[in-house]
């Protein structure tokens, strides 16, 4: 019997109602259907009663989303499916998803066509596109704190965030170099066009296997974006008497305090998208950013009333 997922954010009621509609409609084809919350993978803030909510990356994965699962629905927007490859990218599952937000720049289908949609996955119709994640971890010395997958970004600053930082960031084996601003970004090309994009940051097409720091608010003239190659690991250490905050994807994160380091790396694991067509990242930049419209010039005069 074939196995299918969804993962659905049950704070939207078009998302449960649809829950209920696509599983149904598997059940009916004969498929064994595993059905949990987003909320899964959602890892929590930090509190200063508790600076550090460890989850380790693999214990994320939900019961029944293993190897005999063909792949997973996520149905919500943006944040689910941030949240589903949270969840599903240690097991190495493929996802469809479903937008029921508002945005939905990440998924592939709307509501209204999730019956073609289905068929065209069941019938093997569609394309695998990889993307990279990264993975963060909060070291004090060389004992793990804190870890956490991410699909977007990185961030680390301080509170408020309107306040100066200083970072000495090692890229591999290059020199170190020392950014003083609000905060700074680790960006995946997913996520060049979340948060990286508003602090500045190039728009970065996804196929191409680098990663970039984005300044946020930098003190400094020099200090700009920087895109570099994603096969060596990023190290942060922060060189404030405060505590910082780092949030990944912008919903879990931790404290980091003056001793402790941050590292980020590509993750072994990919987030592994279905595709029902080829070739459409141009096409979601213009639909859902505007990239590259026609630029239409204002008259040459405008006459005022009298």
């Amino acid at each position: 019997m074939p196995k299918v997922g969804i993962i659905y954010n049950d704070a939207k009621p078009v998302a449960k109602e649809a829950t209920s509609a696509i599983k149904s409609w598997f059940s009916d084809l004969g498929w064994q259907v595993v059905v949990t919350t987003g909320w899964g993978g959602i890892l929590g803030y930090a509190k200063p009663d508790s600076p550090v909510c460890h989850t380790p990356i693999e214990s994320l994965v939900p019961p029944g989303f293993d190897q005999d699962m063909s792949f997973v629905v996520a149905l919500g927007g943006d944040g689910t499916v941030l949240s589903t490859f949270r969840q599903i990218a240690p097991a190495g599952l493929p996802v469809i998803s479903i937008n029921t937000g508002h945005m939905g720049f990440l998924t592939e289908g709307y509501m209204g066509g999730w019956q073609e949609d289905m068929q065209h996955v069941v019938d093997n119709e569609y394309i695998i596109e990889q993307r990279s994640m990264i993975t963060v971890r909060v070291y004090d010395g060389k004992t793990l704190l804190w870890e956490a997958l991410a699909l977007n970004e990185m961030v680390i600053h301080r509170e408020p965030l309107t306040s100066m930082c200083h970072f000495e960031i090692t890229i591999g084996q290059h020199m170190p170099v020392d950014v003083a601003a609000d905060g700074v970004i680790i960006a995946t090309p997913t996520g060049s066009t979340a948060y990286a994009l508003s602090a500045g940051g190039p728009v970065i097409e996804p196929a191409i296997p680098v990663l970039q720091l984005v300044p946020i608010c930098a003190h400094s003239m020099a200090s700009r974006a920087l895109v570099f190659a994603n096969t060596e690991p990023v190290v942060i250490t922060p060189a404030n008497k405060h505590r910082l905050v780092l949030v990944a994807d912008g919903n879990a994160g931790c404290y980091v305090y003056p001793d402790n380091h941050v590292v980020i790396e590509r993750s072994p694991h990919p987030a592994r998208f279905i595709r029902l067509h080829a070739g459409e990242f141009f096409k979601v930049l213009r639909e859902k950013l505007g990239w590259g419209l026609p630029h239409i010039s204002k008259p040459a005069s405008v006459e005022l009333p009298n």
